[in-house]
This record gives structure tokens, C-alpha cells and sequence, in this order.
């Protein structure tokens, strides 16, 4: 991370001169041309766009795979509903295209669309009775549990309490998506753990895996890959598809 803003520092002065290149160029093409579709441009209202003139488009690895997974479960398996406990906005509106969708967060989503119905939960302490759901997504979420970053109290054992009342909630024959981030199992205070694969297995006794899959340190994604390459990861993206026994 250290060393990507310093690239970023090095590189400024040149980005910056290529931008008032352009500049130039471009107030020298618009006069010109001429031209009324909009009004000669001003300099004062400039926003420079420094990073993006990339050979490949950008992407987070982690965020686009998982959402693009967990899409694919859950369209696949057709539930009459599925509920998400603060994962991706951006899986929770795509998915609401096609199955009803709750979302419940920890801080208010003040979100209004079709097919979608937002609210705040506590992962700890979670409001839905004992095996009532059907289809339960958590993604990208239960590391952070306990640790304060996003206003949770402080709690060791937090992420613990959280898997304990998703095993509670999911009905037998039940669906439960849990991504988390595995490797070496660590914990980076106070944003997030690191995960082992057979300490998520561990956490949800009561389930069988459907299917895994992982992103790799390199980006890559694949599904159903060796247990051992889970753990072979410095910060890797675990998806896993579990269903409940009973």
C-alpha cells in the first residue's frame, strides 16, 4: 500500500503536466472547430481525472468475483427470498432484479428499489427466529466483527457470536453464502481477520459445502479449488457455499 502512494507521488508532477497539455490541446481543437452543443470550457471547472488512462480497465478482484459468484448461487438454487446481512450493495441491488431481496446492515441504508427492503441488524444479535430462512447471504462482513471499525463494540469474540446466530437462523436444507478473507490466519486491527479454510468449516458445524471458490493473491478466481490453496494465500477472497444438515 506504502509503496503504491509513493508511485502515485513520483508519478503526480508528470500526470499534472499531461493534463494541462491536454488542456491546451483541447481549448485549441474547440476553437477551431467551434460549435454550440455546450459553452466554450472553463477553466475553473476542471476536475482532473489522473489515474485512469490505464492499458487494462481496474478492478477490486475480491468485490467483482465474489458479487458475481454469490449471483450465480442464488439464481441457480431460485429461492422464493433471500436476506443479506451487509454484504455488497452491489450484489444485494443486482440480485433484487430477479429474487426479493432483504438487506440488513448495522448502519441505516437509506436505499429505495423494486423487489429490495432495507433494515439494521446487529450480526450478534440477529432479530429472525430460529431456522426461518431459507436463502442467507454474508459476505465480506464477519471479519469485521468486534473490531470497532464500523462503530461494533469491541468484542475478540464477535465474529464467533455472528456465525453462531447465522447457524441459528438458516432452516434445515437452508442456504448460506459466507465469503471472508483467507490465508495465513492473522488479525489486521481494526479493519479485518484473515481466515484459515478449515477455521470457516469449523465456525458452521452444522453444514455441508455446496461449493467453494477462492481469488487468488494474483487476482485470478477459481472454483472448487484444493483446501490447501485457501491457506496458501497472503489475502485471498474465500467464497463458500454452504447448506444446512439439520
Amino acid at each position: 500500500m506504502i509503496f503504491g502512494k509513493l508511485k502515485k507521488a513520483v508519478a503526480l508532477p508528470r500526470l499534472l503536466a499531461s493534463f494541462r497539455k491536454d488542456w491546451r490541446h483541447f481549448k485549441a481543437d474547440e476553437a477551431a472547430r467551434g460549435g454550440d452543443r455546450f459553452p466554450s470550457a472553463n477553466w475553473g471547472e476542471r476536475m482532473p481525472s489522473l489515474w485512469e488512462a490505464t492499458a487494462t480497465t481496474a478492478y477490486d478482484a475480491h468485490y467483482l468475483y465474489h458479487v458475481a459468484w454469490a449471483v450465480r448461487m442464488v439464481t441457480g438454487y431460485a429461492p422464493s427470498k433471500h436476506v443479506d446481512i451487509s454484504s455488497s450493495l452491489n450484489f444485494c441491488t443486482t440480485l433484487s432484479a430477479t429474487v426479493p431481496t432483504d438487506f440488513y446492515d448495522f448502519r441505516v441504508t437509506p436505499l429505495q428499489l423494486d423487489n429490495l427492503l432495507c433494515g439494521q441488524a446487529d450480526l450478534t444479535r440477529l432479530v429472525f427466529d430460529d431456522a426461518s430462512i431459507e436463502s442467507l447471504s454474508c459476505m465480506h462482513t464477519i471479519e469485521h466483527v468486534g473490531l470497532g471499525r464500523y462503530g461494533d463494540p469491541i468484542d475478540v469474540s464477535g465474529d464467533m457470536d455472528a456465525a453462531a446466530e447465522l447457524c441459528r437462523v438458516v432452516r434445515p436444507g437452508g442456504h448460506l453464502l459466507m465469503v471472508v478473507p483467507v490465508g495465513r490466519a492473522r488479525i489486521v486491527f481494526n479493519s479485518h481477520r484473515i481466515y484459515g479454510h478449515d477455521q470457516i468449516l469449523e465456525m458452521f458445524p452444522s453444514f455441508d459445502v455446496v461449493e467453494t471458490a477462492l481469488v487468488r493473491d494474483d487476482r485470478s478466481f477459481v472454483r472448487n479449488p484444493a483446501a490447501t490453496e485457501f491457506d496458501a494465500q497472503t489475502y485471498g477472497c474465500g467464497c463458500f457455499h454452504l447448506r444446512k444438515t439439520g
